[in-house]
């Protein structure tokens, strides 16, 4: 088997003819200039995929085969005149196409050799190559070492450990997710594993679990500084920004130049508000660790990019042609495209934007477009208004929570930030609470009304929450988005409750989530086709609240006409809440508390309306949205 497996010849042979028949007349040497243009590479790139599914995809290579055959085409397109960038993207376009919805084959069997007849000196070598590897950035020969070792000793825990890293490196992060179970499996006190795992499931949007493991990790092995901070940095997620400091200071007091705890620290000043000491900090970071990815894309987050940062821009582009890990690289693309916005070059914004959202599908779950629809489904079948006229028994009478509503992006942030500026209201930013009590109870939510003793329990544990935030304010505000599945489960709990619908121009507020990174969990965001689909089932759903809830439970404001009139609608805001006028929230941008939010930066600027009909400039790459139009 090992043979068979290491034999990569046939596959890098067939990355060269594939190369080959695709250039140079089919590909362009430089980077599309014009829609013609752009058309070509469009066609060009269909006619190489539909050649792979003939060709390759049928052999189902593993990792390793993969790795040897991307790199020979790659280096044949560049061979044969094709620009160093464009042959990366389209080498990347070729292996993500290949991995999709097939998991890459390993090959793995635990047919090791019996230990006593397993050679000590061949292990240790073995173990020791591959982590030379490992330190020169030789990924795909590191993971050859490691599989050869676990040919011989499938036990391994060390090597299944080591295997699972160089996995990531590599990209395949759901068999580096395996390999780290592995070694777990064989091995349960394995802190590095515990932490390499932990480190993972953050990656992947899994943040609960993630904090699992972690703490697991220093469970066993108290002094384990990578994994505290790896638990610093899923706090920061997780909005624990308390918590994650104190991860991060007692890092620093014992290694003062940590690269990712000063990142984490720096993390938490923007989320603070405190741009001028974030930006400090990345930049101490980048003095340790230069090429740090997720330093140097956090620069760009801070403020707004000018063509006076091309030294940042040149940098950014050096870094994800080094052959950094395509999360890594999703983080640069993100925060290249955002420079570009920043100074109008709209294709190559758009450009980057779109490979980012391809590289964090390597990571995500796909989109389920007929499961999203049967949940909308259930909801409205469930909560019709007759039912809806029927909740007061078991219910709260507490007027304290307020539900702040709407797709990502809409707004949400900016109109819990006005209301958190009254002096009685509190903002609690986005809170898991309903999200995990509807899953927990998703049978009964789909299959009828909760019943009263639940919803009492609900009702006590949710201003339980409220009061962690704030005991002495007359409104909380929850901002969670999500929370717009949920407003008949809500409103069965709370009936007083007051529900803000922030409404955005379709089109922007997709363009504004395909624009922005997510954490994987919210796979939709990834493709304009999944954005559309999910977009038209909330609105279907939003209709449906509207018509069944109660007069008067439900102020819709348009996000267009609160930057245009800003104090007519915060004046509606505050009378819709019961709370009296305050001068304080029309200057929302002055007041000091965390947003753990993707607006973090936005919502401590004055308002402003640059991002009312944004679409426009992208008006010829986003084909999927246009028919959104209200």
């Amino acid at each position: 088997m090992t043979l068979g497996w290491l034999n990569a010849r046939g596959a890098a042979e067939l990355g060269t003819a594939l190369a080959d028949q695709f250039a140079p007349q089919t590909v362009p040497t430089t980077a599309p200039s014009n829609k013609a243009a752009q058309k070509d590479e469009h066609q060009a790139l269909q006619d190489l995929l539909r050649r792979a599914d003939r060709e390759v995809r049928t052999l189902r290579l593993n990792f390793y085969k993969k790795a040897r055959f991307a790199n020979s085409f790659k280096w044949r397109l560049i061979e044969n005149g094709v620009a160093r960038e464009v042959a990366d993207e389209v080498t990347q376009s070729l292996v993500l196409h290949l991995s999709q919805n097939q998991p890459d084959s390993m090959q793995y069997q635990d047919s090791a050799a019996p230990v006593d007849r397993v050679d000590p000196a061949k292990v240790r070598h073995l173990f020791a190559q591959g982590n030379k590897y490992i330190a020169q950035g030789d990924y795909a020969e590191a993971a050859v070492c490691f599989q050869n070792l676990l040919e011989l000793d499938s036990r391994d825990a060390d090597a299944l450990n080591n295997l699972g890293a160089t996995l990531c490196k590599l990209g395949s992060y759901h068999e580096a997710e395996e390999y780290f179970r592995r070694a777990i499996g064989v091995k349960p006190d394995h802190a590095e594993a515990h932490g390499n795992l932990g480190a993972m499931l953050r990656s992947k949007g899994e943040l609960s679990e993630a904090e699992i493991w972690l703490q697991r990790a220093l469970r066993l092995k108290p002094n384990y500084v990578d994994a505290r901070t790896n638990l610093g940095l899923t706090l920061v997620f997780l909005g624990r920004l308390r918590e994650a400091k104190a991860r991060f200071t007692k890092v620093l007091r014992g290694a003062p130049r940590h690269a990712d705890a000063v990142f984490g620290m720096g993390q938490i000043a923007k989320l603070e508000g405190r741009f001028e000491e974030a930006e400090a900090m990345f930049k101490r970071t980048l003095e340790v660790s230069p090429k740090m990815p997720g330093a140097w894309a956090a620069l760009a987050s801070i403020r707004k990019m000018t063509s006076a940062d091309g030294d940042w821009l040149e940098g950014a582009k050096r870094i994800v042609l080094s052959g950094i890990a395509p999360l890594e690289e999703a983080d640069m693309r993100f925060a290249i495209g955002k420079y570009c916005d920043d100074v109008d070059d709209f294709e190559q914004a758009f450009h980057n934007y779109k490979r980012a959202n391809e590289l964090l599908k390597t990571v995500a779950k796909n989109y389920d477009r007929e499961g999203r629809t049967r949940f909308v489904d259930d909801l409205i079948r469930v909560h019709t208004r007759e039912v809806i006229s029927k909740v007061q028994r078991g219910a709260s009478g507490s007027m304290k929570p307020v539900f702040v509503v709407g797709m990502m992006r809409s707004g949400t942030s900016l109109a819990e930030q006005i209301i958190a500026s009254h002096p009685a209201a509190k903002g609690a930013g986005e809170l898991t609470f309903w999200s995990s009590a509807v899953h927990a109870q998703d049978k009964d939510v789909r299959r009828g009304m909760l019943s009263e003793p639940t919803r009492e329990k609900l009702a006590e544990a949710y201003l339980g929450v409220l009061a962690g935030h704030s005991a002495d304010a007359l409104r909380v505000v929850d901002k969670a988005p999500i929370n717009s599945d949920y407003l008949g489960v809500i409103h069965s709990v709370f009936p007083n409750a007051r529900i803000i619908y922030m409404r955005r121009d379709p089109i922007d507020t997709c363009l504004s989530c395909y624009f922005q990174q997510f954490l994987a969990t919210q796979n939709y965001t990834m493709d304009l086709f999944d954005l559309a689909h999910y977009y038209r089932e909330h609105r279907r759903l939003i209709a449906h609240w509207r018509a069944v809830l109660p007069s008067g439970s439900i102020l819709e404001v348009p996000y267009a006409d609160l930057v245009a009139d800003q104090e007519t609608w915060t004046r509606n805001i505050l009378e819709f809440l019961g709370l009296e006028w305050d001068e304080r929230c029309l200057d929302f941008h002055r007041i000091k508390r965390p947003v753990a939010t993707a607006s973090t930066w936005q919502v401590r600027q004055k308002i402003y309306g640059s991002s009312v009909g944004r679409w426009r400039n992208y008006r010829k790459f986003i084909g999927p949205l246009l028919e959104l139009r209200d």
